[in-house]
This record gives C-alpha cells, sequence and structure tokens, in this order.
C-alpha cells in the first residue's frame, strides 16, 4: 500500500553542489515523520522541491500513488502541501490577518469583489489565531512582532490552508516552552485529523517526542530511516554526522582577568531600564531569559543600533561614546545578529563580499579594494571554520544556515573583535556545527576575546557561561556564577515580576 507522499531517486544539482543524490522519502496520513540530517545535509533543498521553489533533476514525486508534478509553488499549494520556512515568508508592512490570507483574500461577492471583506477575513483570522495561540489585533502590521509571534503567525497561516501534508522546517526555533507546547499541541490535533506532518528539527528531544518515524539524510543521501521508538541520540548522531561526536558540549578553562567592558544602568527606547553588567577579558558571559525579556535590546543598545536614553558604557576604565555600530566596531565589539539572513548577511553577495564586509578598510589598499587581500582572509577563515562551500564566489543565499552561521561569524572575527556578542549563535543549526560553534567560543576566550552569548537553550547557557545575567521584561532580574547556575535558578530569575535580589 503506497503512502499519501512518496519521493524516489529524487536528485538536484546545483553549480558545484550535489545537493540530493537518488533520495528516497514517504509520509503518510495522520502521521508526523521527522527529517533530519546536519545543515547541508540536503533537508532543505528537499523542503524546497516538494514547496515547487526548486526542480527536481531527476526522480519521482507520488502522491497518493499516483505521479505528480511540481514546478511552481502553485503547483505545491494545489496539491494541499504547506510549508512554513526556518526563515519566514511574511509581509512586514501587511497586517496579521492579510498575511494568513495573502494570495487567497477574503472578497464581497457582486461589484464588490475587487474589494477585501474586512469582517470575514478579521472573524477568520481571529479563529485561525486562537488555534495558533496568537493574541493580538489582527491589523497589527508583522513588522511589530517578535520573531516567536511572526512563527505563530505562520503556523496560523498553514492552518488556514486545511493541508494535507504540513512541512515545518524549525517550527520551535524562536518559540518559548509556552509556545512550544502549544505547537505540540497542534500538530497532534492535525495528526489525529488525518494530516501529514514533516517535522524537521535539531532539537533531538523534540524529535523523539513528536515524530513517529525518522528519515535521515547526510552530504545529500538518504541514509536511513527508523521507527523513533526503535533507535537512540547517540545511533541518530553517528548516522547523520557518520562518526561519534563524542561530548557536544566543549567548553576549555580559560583565563579570566581584567575588566574590558561595563554597562551602567543602560536604558534604551526599546523598553531596556537600568541594566548593569561587567565582562571579563576571556570569560564567557550568558544572557538567559524567555523571548521578549529583553536580553537582544540589551545588545543592541550597547552596539549602537538602538537609542540608549540612560546610563553610560565603560571599556577599560574609560566611557566610550558609542552612538551607532561604526562607533562600536572602532571599539573592538563585534556582534553576530539573532537572525542571520535579514540581519547578519546581505543573501545576494558572494561569500568573500560577506567575510569582508565589515572590515573592508583592512582589506583596502588607498581606498580601493584589494582582490588578493580580500581572497586571503577569506580563504583564512574558510579553512579556520570549515565553511562548506564550492568556492568563495558562491552566493551565500544557497548555503546551508549552518554555513550562513559560520559566514556570519568569520565577518566578525574578520574585525579582530576583543568583544564579541553572540546572539542565539547555534539557532537552527545541527549538531555537529553547534559542537564546532561552541569550540571556537572556548579557543576564542583562551585568547582573551571577553564574549556574551545569548541563548535560549538553557543546557547551552549553562555549560558555556562562567557567568548568567537573567533578564526579565527589559530589567536584569540576577546574576549567577557558573558553580551556583541551574535551569530552576534562571527559571525562577526569568520568571521574577518584582526586581528585589539582583546580584
Amino acid at each position: 500500500m503506497s503512502s499519501l507522499l512518496e519521493v524516489r531517486g529524487l536528485s538536484k544539482r546545483f553549480p558545484g553542489v550535489q545537493a540530493l543524490s537518488n533520495v528516497d522519502f514517504d509520509v503518510d496520513s495522520g502521521e508526523v515523520v521527522g527529517l533530519i540530517g546536519e545543515n547541508g545535509a540536503g533537508k532543505s533543498t528537499l523542503i524546497k522541491v516538494l514547496a515547487g521553489v526548486h526542480r527536481a533533476d531527476e526522480g519521482e514525486i507520488r502522491l497518493n500513488g499516483a505521479p505528480v508534478t511540481i514546478q511552481t509553488p502553485q503547483d505545491s499549494f494545489g496539491l494541499g502541501i504547506s510549508v512554513i520556512f526556518q526563515e519566514l515568508n511574511l509581509v512586514g508592512n501587511l497586517s496579521v490577518a492579510e498575511n494568513i490570507f495573502l494570495g487567497r483574500e477574503l472578497r464581497p461577492a457582486g461589484i464588490l469583489r475587487s474589494f477585501l471583506d474586512f469582517r470575514r477575513t478579521a472573524q477568520r483570522a481571529q479563529q485561525l489565531m486562537q488555534q495558533a495561540g496568537l493574541n493580538c489585533d489582527p491589523w497589527l502590521p508583522v513588522g511589530e512582532l517578535s520573531l516567536s509571534r511572526k512563527q505563530m503567525v505562520e503556523v496560523a497561516k498553514a492552518l488556514s490552508i486545511s493541508s494535507k501534508i504540513i512541512i515545518m522546517d524549525e517550527p520551535t526555533s524562536t518559540l518559548t516552552g509556552q509556545e512550544t507546547e502549544l505547537l505540540f499541541e497542534i500538530i497532534e490535533r492535525l495528526k489525529k485529523n488525518g494530516v501529514a506532518v514533516v517535522f524537521v528539527s535539531h532539537k533531538l528531544d523534540e524529535i523523539f517526542r513528536m515524530c513517529d518515524r525518522l528519515h535521515v539524510l547526510r552530504d545529500g543521501h538518504h541514509v536511513g530511516v527508523t521507527p523513533t521508538d526503535q533507535t537512540n541520540r547517540e545511533e541518530l548522531i553517528r548516522l547523520m554526522v557518520g562518526r561519534d561526536l563524542g561530548t557536544l558540549f566543549v567548553k576549555q578553562d580559560a583565563e579570566i582577568s581584567d575588566t574590558v567592558l561595563e554597562a551602567r544602568n543602560l536604558g534604551s527606547d526599546k523598553g531596556i531600564e537600568n541594566v548593569s553588567f561587567s565582562l571579563r577579558k576571556g570569560e564567557i558571559l550568558g544572557f538567559a531569559g524567555l523571548v521578549g525579556s529583553g536580553r537582544t535590546e540589551v545588545m543592541r543598545a550597547l552596539f549602537g543600533i538602538d537609542k540608549r536614553t540612560s546610563g553610560e558604557i565603560v571599556i577599560d576604565g574609560r566611557p566610550a561614546l558609542i552612538r551607532n555600530p561604526t562607533e562600536a566596531i572602532a571599539h573592538g565589539i563585534g556582534f553576530v545578529p539573532e537572525d542571520r539572513q535579514v540581519q547578519g548577511l546581505v543573501l545576494g553577495m558572494d561569500v568573500r563580499q560577506n567575510v569582508t564586509l565589515a572590515s573592508l578598510r583592512a582589506v583596502s589598499s588607498n581606498g580601493f579594494l584589494s582582490d588578493a587581500r580580500e581572497k586571503h582572509v577569506t580563504a583564512s577563515f574558510i579553512e579556520k571554520l570549515s565553511i562548506r562551500t564550492p568556492g568563495q564566489e558562491q552566493v551565500v543565499v544557497n548555503l546551508s544556515g549552518g554555513n550562513q552561521q559560520k559566514v556570519v561569524v568569520s565577518k566578525w572575527l574578520a574585525t579582530t573583535p576583543r568583544i564579541l556578542i553572540l546572539d542565539e549563535p547555534t539557532r537552527g543549526i545541527d549538531v555537529g556545527t553547534k559542537k564546532e560553534i561552541h569550540g571556537l567560543m572556548s579557543t576564542l576566550a583562551g585568547q582573551g576575546v571577553a564574549i556574551i552569548m545569548i541563548s535560549s537553550e538553557l543546557s547551552e547557557i549553562l555549560a558555556m557561561s562562567d557567568r548568567i545575567v537573567v533578564m526579565h521584561e527589559g530589567r536584569k532580574k540576577g546574576e549567577l556564577s557558573r558553580s551556583e547556575a541551574s535551569q530552576e535558578k534562571i527559571m525562577e530569575l526569568a520568571l521574577r515580576e518584582s526586581s528585589q535580589g539582583v546580584a
């Protein structure tokens, strides 16, 4: 008996890259199937073929046993396939309701059919938003929402389609624990209603909790399929990476010395109030808190992106005037942002252009870019960070998420920072690349770089931080040493309403 969706012998090649090679995949009605593998394994390419973004070079796609052709997103949509991409596909200046029904607008009959039926659109949007756990004005522009709430708009959009197959690419990467639980409830309802769900995640706990079966890709090849209850984490990691990773978190002790940065009573126009902390040479300072707690906003104020309304920044014991990122860079600060595709990269540029973008003076001579210097710097980082790319001229939009993240990190390392801010450095990347990023952080700390790391993964915060600052609603709620920190203590501070007991 055939499955609802079957992929047989699928291959896809890009210039210099064999993204998929003879891949098989299947998912049945009422089943949650995990699609897993390292970044660059071919997961995104397979998803984009099913979504009609890419066309397969070889192979066959069957729906209910019958061959189908998917050449455009409209073909995919017409077959009942809905995709929630990791990099959200929303229009920021349109409202939540308009995004949910984009391309399928609800219109009145008769002579008014060219206009939007505002009442029906709002009512239906509210129903879908409630199902997705999103509580806001349906006419609020999506651009004003946080990443986690934008993710829930994508879920509501998928629910509006009544799809037979929903593909979720890293759907929990920006969600709080409560929002994740709500998403899991939605998936369970979809499953009971006979919808097939393809669940893509690098979080193995979620994979084992939610998925009935697992398809594993490695280097564009299908290397295994197994019922979830017949495997374990170690076996799965070996299949994904082709080797035993050992301990995932590889923090090494580093010499922590003088204070290099102090934030004193920092406030910003984005809701930050009276935040103070210090950072020392060779230290990894973790910033924890729920999504929306103000962790990122503190760093944006520190880096000169958001307007500082109060407080001062002190570097090496002297007040530092930082009104914009250019001044921050001049003080030796680098900032790897949370959203690599929107804030960290110029997607239409190649690897070399992105790597040197923040250090153009260092690769220039008499005001002109030096091709030789650019190539030398880029080659060194491709080797040092093991960036998988056909060449320096590869456009970064064609790289996997993990390799895109390495390009962003390279860009800031090329500025030779003394202080490096890493906002969710391992969001949406595979376990192998995570270990490489953690190893790089330890190496940099050992070389005396002072690091601030924001992470929503408590296990990462606890394993990699020398000290931990906990935020809640724009305020610092506490500070914990490595020895005293625990998940329970962090969550107690993260949920604290009062400001008493701040370390």
